[in-house]
């Protein structure tokens, strides 16, 4: 099958091995992008293989994995010092094993996982990662906005492309806007217009359905080509 995937297994700093899947890019690569899962769905989700497929077929090396809990069968998410350390393992193995990640990586997510990658970001300046794709990022929980998770994106510190769509029950972009406006130009906001947390619309119209994913799609890699050309392989820390 055209795009199919190779499995790499990580070993984890908690004394564990998760599953990772790279989608090599369907000509020379012109980046590495990692991609953690949501919280209620593992890398094998219709969402996380047709995003990866569409990214790899437009020329980028994709990498999803496994959170721990996800490997282990495990319904409830671990606590996030186990998710980051998780995502780190992962992005050593990634560098070692993936040649176009040495020259320039990517990493995010959606929902969580690009929540746990921003995480791990903002711990690590020194982390040789060109910028983060966030995939409907959790502003907080539905119904919630009062518990914000943003206390810690000021200290990313690189590029940030925020997919948000218009519905999305765990931060809107109007909600969105005001957080990211602070950032110095590091956030930019794509708004999916309809579009849930999985950018869904709210109308069953496969046409219009898939243009939009095309749309999210060529936006990742429009993003990741304008980030690169500012931003020298020779930054990114072997």
């Amino acid at each position: 099958m055209k795009n199919s995937p190779s499995e790499l297994k990580v070993s984890v700093e908690v004394s564990a091995e998760t599953t990772a899947l790279v989608y090599p890019a369907s000509s020379s690569p012109l980046a590495t992008l990692i991609l953690g899962h949501g919280a209620g769905a593992g890398q094998r989700s219709a969402f996380m293989v047709s995003m990866s497929r569409a990214l790899a077929a437009l020329g980028i090396d994709v990498v999803t994995f496994n959170f721990l809990y996800t490997e282990q069968q495990r319904r409830i998410p671990d606590r996030a010092p186990v998710l980051e350390a998780c995502y780190r393992s992962v992005i050593d193995a990634v560098r070692r094993e993936v040649e176009s990640a040495r020259a320039r990586l990517f990493i995010g997510g959606k929902s969580m996982g690009g929540r746990i990658a921003t995480q791990v970001a903002a711990a690590d300046r020194d982390l040789p990662v060109a910028g983060l794709i966030l995939l409907g990022y959790p502003l907080h929980p539905p119904g919630r906005p009062d518990q914000r998770r943003d206390r810690h994106l000021p200290s990313v510190g690189r590029p940030m492309l925020f997919v948000q769509g218009s519905r999305d029950g765990f931060g809107t972009p109007a909600e969105l806007s005001p957080v990211l406006a602070p950032l110095d130009q590091k956030a930019t906001l794509h708004v999916v217009d309809g579009g849930d947390h999985s950018f869904k619309l709210s109308r069953n119209d496969p046409a219009k359905q898939a243009a939009v994913l095309d749309d999210v799609e060529r936006t990742v890699v429009e993003w990741i080509q304008q980030v690169s050309s500012m931003t020298s392989p020779s930054r990114v820390k072997p």
